[in-house]
Parts: C-alpha cells; sequence; structure tokens
C-alpha cells in the first residue's frame, strides 16, 4: 500500500514509539495527525513537522473520533498506528499481607491497555472503510502495539500481561471480520525498548536489560518500531499477524 498521498493517525504520537513512527510516516509521505494527551509536546511536533495535532483520549469515541475527522480532512485515511499507553497498576495476585490484589486496579490497567485499544481500532476500521480501494481492493491498514509480556508476563505484571494478551488474541480475529473491507491488522509486541515509560534513565536501563537479550546486546530502539510500523504498512501480504521486535528475548519470571 502507498503511504503517499494517505493521511494517518498516530495515537499515542507523543511518546517513544508513536514519536519516531511519525516522524517515519511524515518523511514517507503521509498526512499525519499526532493523536495524544500530552498537548506541549504534540503542539511542539507538529509545529516543528508542518503536521496536525489532535488531543486525543484513547477510551473516549467522541476523542478519538475528533482525531480521526481531522485525518480525513487531509486525505483518505488508510492507516492507524496505536501505540498510546496510560496508568497501570500490578502486583502478585495474593500478596505477602494475604490480600488479594486490588481489582479496580486490574480494571483501569485493562481499560487503558485493551479496552481503548479496542476503541481506536473499531473507530479507525469504520473510517478507513470509507476510503476508496485501491489495488486488490486494499483500504488501509491499522497496527496495534501488544508487549511480550502478552506471552510471559513477569511476577507482578497480571493485570499489564492480561491486556496485552487482549491484543494479542484480537489480532487475528479482526483481521478476519475487516476482510472484506480489504483492511489489514497487524500487531507489534515489543520487548524492551528505551523509552522515556520506564521512568528511569536510558543509561540504567541498558546497564540492566541490555546483557539479558541474546541478541543484539541492547535495549531495542523506537525508531526500529517506526520501521517495522512502516514495512507493515507497504506490505500487504502482511495480515493477522503478532510480530514480536525483542531481539530474542523471552521473560524470566521475575
Amino acid at each position: 500500500m502507498q503511504i503517499t498521498g494517505s493521511s494517518a493517525i498516530v495515537v499515542g504520537g507523543t511518546g517513544g514509539l508513536g514519536e519516531a513512527t511519525v516522524r517515519r510516516l511524515h518523511a514517507a509521505g503521509a498526512q499525519v495527525v499526532v493523536a495524544d494527551v500530552n498537548d506541549e509536546k504534540g503542539k511542539e511536533l507538529a509545529s516543528e513537522l508542518g503536521i496536525r495535532y489532535v488531543h486525543t483520549d484513547a477510551t473516549s469515541e467522541e476523542s478519538v473520533n475528533a482525531a480521526i475527522a481531522e485525518a480525513q480532512s487531509l486525505a483518505p485515511l488508510r492507516i492507524s498506528v496505536d501505540t498510546h499507553g496510560g496508568p497501570a497498576t500490578g502486583g502478585r495476585l495474593v500478596g505477602k499481607d494475604g490480600a488479594p490484589l486490588a481489582l479496580e486496579g486490574f480494571r483501569t490497567t485493562v481499560e487503558f491497555y485493551l479496552t481503548a485499544v479496542f476503541n481506536v481500532l473499531r473507530l479507525s476500521a469504520a473510517a478507513i472503510a470509507k476510503s476508496e480501494p485501491l489495488e486488490e481492493g486494499a483500504r488501509g491498514v491499522i497496527v496495534n502495539t501488544a508487549s511480550i509480556a502478552g506471552y510471559e508476563g513477569q511476577i507482578g505484571q497480571l493485570p499489564y500481561s492480561a491486556a496485552k494478551g487482549g491484543v494479542i488474541g484480537m489480532t487475528l480475529v479482526a483481521a478476519r471480520d475487516l476482510s472484506p473491507l480489504g483492511i489489514r491488522v497487524v500487531t507489534i509486541a515489543p520487548g524492551t525498548v528505551n523509552t522515556p515509560a520506564y521512568g528511569k534513565s536510558a543509561d540504567q536501563l541498558e546497564k540492566y536489560w541490555g546483557p539479558q537479550i541474546p541478541f543484539p546486546k541492547r535495549m531495542g530502539r523506537s525508531t526500529e518500531y517506526a520501521q517495522l510500523a512502516q514495512s507493515i504498512i507497504e506490505n500487504d501480504y502482511l495480515n493477522g499477524e503478532i510480530i514480536r521486535l525483542d531481539g530474542a528475548l523471552r521473560f524470566p519470571p521475575k
């Protein structure tokens, strides 16, 4: 699928993965809308690249639709990449004090990391379906973001692992649902990518994670996520798949 001449929304577009994807798609010729809640950074990025920013809460239908409408005003919407984050809680299922893991924390994590992904997926799909089909009936592609924690979550990661496992589980079903419309769905499951989301310095993170990764002996880079996202968009035969981007890392129990 041709990126040039298409519009794209990148939800979570001011974060590490999102910003790299915004820059990559913009350089490839897409009309990109940065959709996020970080207004200061979003406006700075939009101003730098000469693109649009829309304040977007991924959990809100109205908010996501506003970003989609902005993209549609620029060019046919054919690309949706969702990299948004949010609050996440954790802890052992039963704590040392014998108390069960809090239900509300689980609900909040699933709301942001699964339900909101579904929200963006469904609204993007409905919008892309209105675009005129291209060669072989292709209308567009949706790229979601899971995590290798959705496969082998670590101790204390149960809510996050459950949410990311849900994103993984939606992928093939969504691709099958949308196949008559010519819309592909692919999920990227990153391992440890060095972004500010960890809340620690890059050097600290590299020192801890680098030796654990089989090869290359370093954390992933946001630019590598963006490169893969572009490859998925351009390769029409990638569909219904979850692609691990992790240097062959498999999370240990803790």
